[in-house]
């Protein structure tokens, strides 16, 4: 048992690493400005699901914005705001696209 507790571990330490460098490369790409821009207006991640739902271009695009949304916003407090909103920008970008087609993507049925 404890065998298995050491590589699951390791899991968690690679997947942290992993993140760890995402977020290294994208402040390398794109530093953080040193004045102050005008802030966007707040909304909170359930606005923003529910307009995704609402913008997606076909009924299974608009059940995988509620994952997507769920998935961005665990990982988005470790990540630089900027980089959040770049991940919502694409995942935006590939829920109106009304030629993605989720079902047929890699015979995968389900996205976990």
């Amino acid at each position: 048992m404890g065998d298995w507790r050491k590589i699951e571990d390791r899991a968690v330490v690679g997947r942290a690493l992993r993140l760890r460098r995402e977020i290294e490369d994208f402040e390398a790409r794109w530093p953080a400005p040193m004045n102050r821009d005008e802030a966007l207006p707040a909304f909170s991640w359930t606005q923003l699901e529910r307009q995704l739902v609402d913008l997606s271009a076909t009924p299974a695009q608009a059940d995988m914005a509620r994952h997507l949304v769920s998935a961005t916003r665990k990982l988005a407090p470790f990540k630089p705001p900027e980089m959040v909103l770049r991940e919502i920008l694409c995942l935006t970008w590939v829920l109106l696209d009304e030629n993605f087609r989720p079902e047929a993507a890699s015979g995968s049925a389900s996205m976990t």
